[in-house]
């Protein structure tokens, strides 16, 4: 695969692939140079079916993009799914099909269990991470692909290794919008703390109604609250930032009003 694409470093069976694009790699113009995988920001319908192509190509898996509504549904990819579903996470045990996340700021999330049967993927942007509330707790895209990736485990296990299995799922979190960059208002801050107070310190002051929120520290604070504690990845550093580094990164927050358009980087998870 392209030398700057992102392989998770993580203790994943040697039969599960996974990757994050880069700009690297592709044919598209400016403002969506070069490998710009989002077929719905503007850019020429050849690029990015050339682009779609090559990332297939060199994954040596099929990907299947999704139609992303920051919202919390769950699909299951198999053979037959289309393309351009609707959902923003999907869940796979099918070999050689690839769950297949789109971002340009927002947070790629991939989820395997330790058994290398089932893998997923989600979207995570503030408003599919921050979810809905439910008499069990915070319900988000997070929490709905953690339990249909459990629920595979547990169904092939005997009972007395469930408690295993809970505890066995790997996730990996790829570059996002930065804490030092992600600037919400009030009300997103609001929202988060109605949820559970213990966000608070994830949200900087940045003065006149606005704060810096940390985007991976509350996946990982999510993600903790359902017992998953094998996280590898974006640690809010700015290497992981899309918004600092635009000679790697798309970053919508950075260049749709600037350049007039942003492309989209693909993570995807696959069963060879």
């Amino acid at each position: 695969m392209n030398a700057d694409w992102i392989i998770p470093d993580w203790p994943a069976p040697p039969w599960v692939g996974a990757v994050c694009t880069t700009r690297a790699g592709g044919v598209s113009k400016a403002p969506f140079d070069k490998l710009n995988l989002g077929s719905h920001v503007g850019d020429a319908e050849g690029d990015v079916t050339a682009n779609r192509a090559n990332f297939a190509l060199q994954i040596g898996a099929k990907p299947v993009f999704l139609n992303q509504v920051h919202r919390f549904d769950v699909a299951t990819i198999t053979r037959g799914t289309a393309q351009h579903t609707v959902a923003d996470a999907c869940i796979s045990q099918t070999p050689g099909m690839a769950c297949t996340i789109m971002v340009a700021d927002c947070l790629p999330v991939l989820f395997v269990n330790r058994l290398g049967t089932v893998v997923a993927a989600a979207h995570a942007g503030w408003r599919g991470l921050l979810g809905g509330a439910s008499p069990h707790g915070p319900v988000g895209v997070l929490e709905n692909c953690h339990e249909k990736v459990v629920a595979v485990g547990v169904s092939n296990v005997r009972t007395v290794a469930i408690k295993q299995v809970v505890n066995d799922i790997l996730v990996w979190l790829g570059p996002c919008i930065g804490p030092r960059k992600f600037e919400v208002g009030d009300d997103v801050r609001a929202a988060f703390l109605a949820m559970s107070g213990v966000a608070e310190p994830l949200f900087q002051d940045a003065g006149d109604g606005k704060w810096l929120a940390d985007l991976p520290g509350l996946a990982r604070q999510r993600l903790k609250a359902m017992g998953v504690d094998q996280i590898y990845g974006n640690d809010g550093s700015d290497a992981w930032c899309t918004v600092s580094n635009p000679s790697r990164f798309f970053s919508y927050r950075r260049d749709h009003i600037s350049l007039g358009g942003s492309g989209r980087m693909a993570a995807s998870i696959w069963l060879s």
